[in-house]
């Protein structure tokens, strides 16, 4: 029986993810809780012990994606696509010795051995790079502590409350829009959206076909009538403009205002960021509500930036702060890049090595009569080897370097014009 002294994940059978005691895949909870409800989910579970209390750890422990560093992935997650190198949707076929389509008579046959039953090709393009299960965990997550938990209580959000800020939308006008902002979202491990008085309605399927993958942020995006309905359960507030307002209001950079935002949500607080409408922005009432006025530093003479474009300023700040993003896509045969010079695995080069090149480089030319006049050549070696050093060279680099001098060398000595 789960209680909440007892409750953890640990990784077995077949490298996923289960609670401890019961062999109940993380997955299946995960899944239950975000198709069907929390207390729906529960009640199908039927598990004894697993209530809100013990819930709440199992779904933090996906969220956080700490299956990672259990080397354990979900069947059906995306993580475990990317651990298997599947990359590609050819990469998915070639994994399976057939796929078998229930609504026609295609099959698709790759070089493995299992067999795959689908629906229709289209449901297998939307799934089969496999589901984002920790944002499902997120989601199910924030309304076990801000939804039914909250409506029972009185009172400020309980402590440590709220994961990542909340995206407020007023008065959208294309819903395409929308979805590229849900994209903006998903890059930096943002996925709470708002919506004000979307003006082509909502739900639209337009933002979802502009999202590209970032679905699962469309459609949990939540539309409200008012900016007073859609800030309600807030406690902090930013509003964004590109133009200067009449009020007495902290102004701050997207910078700044992460980092008020995180400091905030540290201490238990919900934060959230308003963007205004593509044509006009915010208007000047609206922002009055807002606790402080967000600005980019952008070209004073044209200063309006796309909707997407500056939840993207935001969201880029937030996941800089975090340290927790990556550059670029990281697959499970791949380690995380780190800027600056990326060598390959080749270590830089020792000055043993730099100067080995130095003496062969200056003996031919001593032999070939380059330094002329004699009285210069102290300057020209200098600067020769000022030029080399200055490239930061790595060991294998030098040895090609070796070997195009060499390879020179015996070409001209051979009477050849090339080696």
């Amino acid at each position: 029986m789960i209680t909440e002294a007892n409750v953890a994940v640990v990784a077995v059978k077949d490298g996923q993810p289960v609670v401890a005691g019961t062999a109940l895949p993380v997955a299946a909870i995960v899944h239950a809780c975000h198709e069907r409800t929390i207390d729906l989910g529960l009640v199908e579970l039927a598990v004894p012990g697993l209530d809100r209390t013990t819930l709440e750890p199992i779904l933090t422990y996906c969220a956080e994606r700490r299956c990672e560093a259990d080397d354990a992935t979900c069947p059906g997650c995306r993580l475990r696509m990317e651990k298997r190198g599947i990359k590609t949707f050819d990469d998915f076929v070639a994994q399976h010795g057939e796929i078998e389509l229930e609504a026609s008579s295609l099959r698709l046959r790759g070089s493995g051995t299992e067999t795959l039953t689908v629906q229709s090709l289209e449901a297998l393009a939307m799934t089969w790079a496999g589901e984002e299960y920790w944002f499902w965990a997120r989601r199910v997550l924030r309304k076990l502590r801000h939804g039914i938990r909250r409506a029972r209580q009185s009172g400020a959000p309980p402590p440590g409350a709220g994961t990542t800020p909340v995206f407020i939308l007023v008065r959208p006008q294309l819903a395409d829009n929308i979805g590229m902002v849900a994209r903006a979202l998903a890059n930096f491990g943002l996925d709470e959206l708002r919506l004000v008085s979307p003006r082509d309605g909502w739900p639209n399927e337009k933002a979802r076909i502009a999202a590209s993958g970032a679905n699962f942020i469309v459609d949990e995006a939540r539309a409200f009538p008012t900016l007073k309905e859609a800030l309600g359960d807030l406690n902090w507030v930013a509003a964004t403009s590109a133009r200067q307002r009449d009020l007495v209001k902290p102004v701050l950079t997207p910078e700044q205002a992460v980092a008020e935002v995180r400091q905030r949500m540290a201490e238990g607080q919900r934060c959230g960021i308003v963007f205004g409408p593509e044509r006009n922005g915010l208007e000047t009432v609206e922002i009055a509500n807002a606790d402080a006025v967000v600005m980019a530093p952008v070209n004073p003479n044209f200063a309006s930036l796309n909707l997407a474009q500056a939840v993207l300023l935001v969201g880029y700040e937030w996941m800089k702060q975090a340290g927790s993003g990556t550059l670029g896509r990281v697959t499970a045969y791949e380690e995380a890049l780190q800027p600056g010079l990326r060598t390959r695995g080749s270590p830089p080069a020792s000055k043993e090595d730099l100067i080995g090149l130095f003496e062969q480089i200056e003996g031919e030319l001593d032999r070939l009569g380059y330094f002329k006049p004699p009285e210069k050549r102290p300057s020209m070696v200098q600067n020769m080897r000022t030029m080399f050093t200055r490239m930061g060279a790595t060991e294998q680099e030098i040895r090609t370097l070796r070997g195009i001098v060499k390879a020179l060398v015996q070409a001209r000595r051979s009477g050849r014009d090339s080696p």
